[in-house]
């Protein structure tokens, strides 16, 4: 019998130990082990690979991925899904290893020698957050590939193209040094409890950074236009010191709005403020 088929099924776990999904860590549950083993496929093979989760909580998808083979490192803050993810690692044996804390406050790259994939159903209260954070490390980042659990609107806002009205700051960052997309919608009846809102899972995998480009600079350049997204360029960007006089000189036009300008556009913004 295969460890997985070997396991209770996950509402029997949460029943045993008397787990509830907590608002106050922004946790919704999944149980549909079919949508889980999808979700692991998602980043590919998975055979001996190392895999960040955060926020396993009875490890739905824990069991997914391990089932998939992989060899993976969960942060959880919740200590009462401790015994339920201790479970988990003594039906695969060196397979899992927990780590109880708050994953805002581990260094992830150091509990890896090679390049994980960061698989994780996020806390929807300290996602984005953990995403940001995920997309400023130093390039090529410590990570393989980011397959991520968010709020539908947040997924959005992360793969829209300009001149939509989803466009912004956060589109910029996922996208000026690599290619996000969503993998597959998750309704929201697929959660216990349901959330208020659909949800969806984007995939994420690095590409070259544009020569001559800081991020820090990219980063206020973005504040500066999209602080005052309604407003023309020659208005917002005065709020960064020679970006309107950089602007001017690569060609942009200043009547127009910051949802208008490309990725593109705004890395070669950045490098022209330099």
């Amino acid at each position: 019998m295969s460890a997985a088929a070997a396991l209770p099924p996950l509402r029997d776990v949460i029943r045993t130990h008397g787990l509830t999904a907590s608002k106050a860590l922004g946790q919704n549950f999944l149980f549909d082990g079919q949508l889980l083993d999808r979700i692991a496929r998602i980043p590919g093979d998975l055979t001996d690979a190392e895999v960040l989760e955060v926020g396993p909580g009875p490890g739905g998808l824990t069991r997914a991925l391990l089932a998939a083979g992989a060899r993976v490192t969960a942060i959880e803050r919740d200590r009462r899904c401790i015994p339920a993810l201790a479970e988990l690692g003594d039906a695969y044996p060196g397979q899992l290893r927990v780590i109880e804390g708050d994953a805002l406050a581990v260094d992830h790259k150091t509990l890896f020698d090679g390049a994980p994939h960061v698989v994780a159903n996020l806390p929807y209260n300290v996602g984005t957050e953990l995403f940001v954070g995920w997309l400023s490390t130093p390039w090529a980042p410590w990570w393989q590939s980011l397959t991520l659990m968010f709020q539908r609107e947040v997924a959005d806002r992360i793969v829209a193209a300009a001149d939509s009205d989803a466009y912004g700051r956060l589109a910029v960052l996922a996208q000026w040094r690599s290619t996000p997309r969503i993998a597959m919608p998750v309704h929201r009846s697929a959660f216990t409890p349901p959330p208020k809102v659909m949800s969806a899972v984007v995939h994420v995998v690095p590409g070259e950074a544009p020569g001559g480009v800081r991020l820090a600079t990219l980063e206020r350049l973005t504040a500066a236009a999209f602080g005052q997204r309604r407003k023309m360029l020659r208005t917002s960007l005065k709020a960064m010191p020679g970006a309107v006089e950089a602007a001017e000189a690569i060609g942009i036009d200043l009547t127009r709005r910051a949802e208008t300008v490309s990725v593109a556009e705004f890395c070669a913004l950045a490098r022209a403020v330099g």
